[in-house]
């Protein structure tokens, strides 16, 4: 999937996270991770992150997190509605279907 603008999706309220995608000229994405549990769920974070990235079959981008002890269910909803935002796409995307 081609991103076409940069996008953001979440909150920093408490149990939320705050996601900016954006494109990149250099090939690769680059995942930079801001937490209040980083020490504990820092590699989880990363994980959930690359793991949609790799789903949605999002290359070349720059994804940074500020999260506030986010579960990973709302990493995932907040990713994906950033990255159909970034993609302009939102009404192609099924939101009811889970994997």
């Amino acid at each position: 999937m081609e991103l076409k603008k940069k996008a953001m999706a979440g909150t920093l309220e408490s149990s939320d996270c705050m996601i900016t995608i954006e494109p990149k000229v250099i090939p690769g994405n680059e995942v930079e991770v801001e937490s209040i549990v980083k020490t504990q769920f820092g590699q989880q974070i990363y994980d959930v992150i690359c793991e949609v990235l790799n789903e949605m079959n999002v290359t070349d981008v720059l994804v940074s997190i500020n999260d506030k002890g986010a579960l990973d269910c709302v990493i995932v909803a907040r990713l994906k509605t950033a990255i159909m935002r970034a993609a302009d796409e939102q009404s192609e995307f099924n939101w009811g279907e889970q994997k």
